[in-house]
């Protein structure tokens, strides 16, 4: 794999939502996967010439990722943090047009619609687990979110 290509693909990665690629080609494998403050490439090459100069370049080449201010922000309300299950767009409403499922100050019970996380094209409904008061929303609508990462604060009742 020519390393111009490999270059072109980071700064594609950088410059995008895309949160992680993998690319085969023959007996070059190249992972990136980015995170709101660290960007990681991994990659394993079983030609031994290309094994040898490849590493350096890459890793060179690599733009730092941005992070959002809303997941840098640490929670400042007491209670519940109710996590990102999984990786993708955050909405607070099923389409531009609608209501917010749930605004700050709203009491929730167990199963509602809290949001919507968009990945790969598909509406994931994320519901709460208990209920209580929404006390704080930490994402900005149509953010990214990462797994794991702190969308509501509720207090529960």
């Amino acid at each position: 794999m020519d390393l111009k290509l490999v270059k072109n693909i980071l700064d594609l990665i950088a410059d995008s939502e895309v949160n992680e690629v993998s690319i085969e080609e023959g007996d070059f494998k190249i992972k990136v996967k980015k995170s709101p403050d660290v960007e990681q490439v991994t990659y394993t090459n079983s030609a031994p010439v290309a094994a040898a100069s490849a590493p350096a370049a890459p890793a060179q080449a690599t733009a730092p990722v941005e992070a959002t201010t809303s997941e840098s922000a640490p929670a400042t309300a007491s209670g519940e943090t109710v996590k990102a299950p999984i990786v993708g767009t955050f909405y607070r409403s099923p389409s531009p047009d609608a209501d917010a499922f749930v605004k700050e100050g709203d009491k929730v019970t167990k199963g509602q619609t809290l949001c919507i996380i968009e990945a790969m094209k598909i509406m994931n409904e994320i519901e709460a687990e208990f209920s209580g008061t929404v006390k704080q929303i930490v994402v900005s609508d149509g953010t990214p979110v990462e797994f794991d990462q702190p969308l509501f604060i509720i207090q529960k009742d």
